[in-house]
């Protein structure tokens, strides 16, 4: 009996029914094709939309610390709620995602995070802003995080590093379009009229992308379609409770969090340890040296995610991470002996986010890899959670230990600590760990 799939029957005048047509076969892979690329644009585009709350935060930092009368480390707990709730929610937005499609759940995040942004804009004081910018953001941007993480992993299955790489450089990168603009707007008008003014833009820009969204078929084809047929016939697909079971996963958790504190104490904390350092009012090449430094790392933030991506792709994902996180440790540790060079200052905070933004290329593919793609949304809402236990460590928990030791030296040295200790656990724990993993399951897992 022919046991060719049913996709690539079609019947016609000219050839009976059961004969195979490759011509309409390859028309509907090609059709397939496109429609994933098309998504992975979609998924950029409303990954931009919701990268302000989280990258311009530090320019807002100076005028609310002023205007609510408050200090750093009791303002930073705005960060933390913003990014403890956009991880710890995850797995739930994460079911809801899996349940009711990505257009539906990705049109409500993107209008709340625009919405938490105008609100915010009214805030008088602490508390209104962690409701507001913290609470209600954090809620907007988590859904769309991870569910365009999710969509992307399932429409493509033989590049999950490089597609995961690509919409989490939206995301990375898409503060770049509005760092001067805001810094020029708050500088011109105010902090309550700039969240005013861009809440609204990110909203409305959001909610027309997400209208975009597909499911993807329930397989789907790619120009690595032999690689794509070797993941499929090889999946083991596991739930968040069997996942959340195995020590791989928890490992994984260790590690995420480890590089998580330290990217999110350089994002949170930039503006305070740059005006400490000396270089607050410093102009490079005609252009003030925050502003500068902050595009510039939103360009290798962006960067690095599906560039390391598609390395990861090529020599395996636990050597790839141990590359990128030694040089995170190096880039910190370079970074901290030339302080006192403004330009210097500005290029090493560049390879210092070169250095850590390919984790959230590196981490999703690592676990879907490891568990599968049915459950991919939910599993990586577990494995995210990290992140939001590194913004507690790397906002209010770094703003304290500078506050008792009058220094940022000590949060520097912790932070190259647990860049290097990661890098150790990539190649010597994870890599082993993970080969026997694939070993039980059989010899066609790749």
């Amino acid at each position: 009996m022919d046991s060719q799939p049913t996709l690539l029957r079609a019947p016609s005048a000219a050839a009976p029914v059961g004969v195979e047509r490759p011509a309409v076969a390859g028309g509907v892979a090609a059709a397939v094709a496109a429609s994933r690329w098309t998504q992975l644009v979609l998924g950029v585009a409303a990954m931009v939309t919701i990268a302000g709350p989280q990258y311009v935060w530090t320019l807002f930092t100076g005028s609310l610390t002023q205007a609510l009368g408050t200090n750093l480390a009791q303002l930073q707990v705005t960060f933390s709620v913003l990014i403890v709730v956009q991880t710890f929610l995850s797995p739930a937005q994460g079911a809801l995602i899996e349940r009711f499609g990505p257009r539906v759940l990705l049109s409500i995040g993107t209008l709340v995070t625009g919405v938490s942004w105008m609100l915010a804009s009214q805030a008088s004081s602490v508390w209104a802003l962690y409701l507001s910018y913290g609470l209600l953001g954090g809620i907007g941007t988590g859904i769309v995080y991870i569910g365009v993480v999710g969509h992307m992993v399932r429409w493509f299955p033989d590049r999950r590093g490089l597609a995961t790489g690509f919409v989490a450089a939206g995301y990375g990168m898409g503060a770049l379009l509005f760092t001067f603009p805001v810094a020029e707007s708050i500088r011109a008008a105010g902090h309550s009229a700039t969240l005013l003014q861009f809440g609204a833009l990110f909203g409305l820009a959001g909610f027309l992308v997400a209208q975009g969204f597909r499911r993807p078929p329930a397989a789907v084809p790619g120009p690595r379609a032999a690689s794509a047929v070797r993941l499929a016939a090889a999946s083991h697909d596991f739930t968040p409770r069997q996942m959340l079971r195995t020590p791989i996963f928890w490992l994984l958790f260790v590690m995420m969090t480890m590089m998580s504190t330290s990217g999110l104490m350089v994002t949170s904390q930039m503006g305070a340890f740059t005006a400490d350092f000396g270089m607050a009012n410093v102009l490079v090449l005609g252009m003030p040296l925050l502003p500068l430094a902050l595009s510039l790392d939103r360009v290798t933030n962006g960067a690095t995610r599906p560039f390391f991506g598609w390395v990861s792709d090529k020599v395996g994902r636990e050597k790839t991470m141990f590359i990128a996180f030694s040089l995170e440790a190096v880039a910190m540790t370079v970074w901290l002996l030339t302080r006192d060079s403004p330009v210097l200052f500005v290029l090493m905070s560049g390879v210092v986010f070169f250095g850590w933004g390919e984790i959230f290329s590196l981490f999703p593919s690592t676990l879907t890899d490891t568990y599968g793609t049915a459950h991919a949304t939910s599993n990586y809402g577990f494995l995210y959670m990290a992140q939001g236990i590194g913004s507690v460590l790397g906002g209010p928990m770094a703003a304290l230990l500078h506050e008792r030791t009058e220094s940022w030296i000590p949060v520097f040295a912790l932070i190259i600590v647990m860049d290097a200790a990661t890098a150790v656990l990539a190649i010597a724990v994870l890599k082993p760990m993970r080969a026997r993993w694939f070993q039980r399951l059989g010899p066609t897992r790749t």
